[in-house]
C-alpha cells in the first residue's frame, strides 16, 4: 500500500521523471492498471514545459522590441532636439 499511496499523492514537486519512472514500474511488474493515469499526467506536463517555452521566447521578443524601441525613442528625441537647435539659429 505504500506505493500506491506515493503515487496517489501527485505532490507539486512530482517531475516528469518521476512519472516516467512510474511507468517504468508499470513495466517491469506488468501492473498497467494506472499507466493510463500515468500517460495523462506526463501530457500534462509537457503541455506545461512548452507553454512555459513559448510565454519565455515570447518575453525575450518583447524585451528586444521594447530594448529597440527605447533606442528608436532617444534617437527621434536627438534629433529633435538638433532640428530645433537649428530652427532657433535659422531665426536669428
Amino acid at each position: 500500500m505504500g506505493d500506491e499511496l506515493d503515487f496517489l499523492s501527485f505532490s507539486g514537486s512530482r517531475t516528469l521523471c518521476d512519472v516516467l519512472e512510474e511507468m517504468r514500474k508499470c513495466h517491469q511488474t506488468y501492473n498497467f492498471g494506472y499507466l493510463p493515469s500515468l500517460i495523462e499526467e506526463a501530457q500534462h506536463m509537457g503541455n506545461r514545459m512548452e507553454a512555459a517555452l513559448g510565454t519565455k521566447g515570447d518575453i525575450e521578443y518583447r524585451t528586444r522590441k521594447l530594448n529597440d524601441l527605447k533606442k528608436e525613442i532617444k534617437q527621434l528625441r536627438t534629433e529633435l532636439v538638433n532640428l530645433k537647435t537649428i530652427t532657433e539659429n535659422s531665426d536669428d
